[in-house]
């Protein structure tokens, strides 16, 4: 029954975060929801006992992916007046108080479990495949040059969009005078 609530929870949130990516009119809205489903989709990953695609998850895509999708968003410009406004009343105590929440709730399992994170997550019997050691030593040894190509693919692209944006905003500024 555990495992079941223990999948269940992040898997609502995973289905409301689509939810908010499909229905949501604000941009910066729209990457927040892909936010909740990245990070509860990590949590469905940790109590599947696969830590490792977790933390890649956070950091990866969570974190450096959706930094991007952010900071392009605001150079697109989402700086009108309708979209800079609170729309949606007490959100902030809303925030809040679901922080709170989860603190309550992480502190309450940290202290009934004695610090054993065993009683929660049962044991499993690792293999040598998938371990980080061999992930690495496969990435940067047979696959490094395929890594490379794909990071310069992404800077390239980076900078394209800097481009675009900068470009679009010189002449919105010399077709106003």
């Amino acid at each position: 029954m555990l495992d079941l609530i223990l999948f269940a929870i992040p898997a609502l949130f995973v289905l409301a975060g689509a939810l908010i990516v499909i229905f949501a009119k604000n941009p910066v809205h729209n990457s927040m929801g892909l936010v909740l489903t990245l990070a509860s989709l990590a949590v469905v990953y940790i109590t599947l006992n696969a830590t490792f695609v977790a933390m890649v998850q956070m950091l990866v895509y969570a974190g450096a992916v959706m930094t991007l999708f952010l900071f392009v968003i605001m150079m697109i410009g989402v700086d009108k007046a309708e979209q800079t406004k609170e729309e949606i009343k007490g959100q902030t105590f809303l925030v809040l108080g679901t922080l709170i929440l989860l603190g309550s709730l992480l502190t309450y399992v940290v202290i009934n479990s004695g610090f054993k994170w065993d009683l929660w997550f049962p044991a499993v019997e690792y293999s040598i495949e998938g371990t980080p050691n061999l992930i690495a030593s496969t990435l940067f040894t047979g696959w490094v040059f395929p890594f490379e190509v794909i990071s310069i693919l992404l800077i390239v692209a980076a900078t394209a969009a800097i481009a675009l944006a900068y470009d679009t905003k010189t002449v919105r500024k010399d077709d106003d005078d």
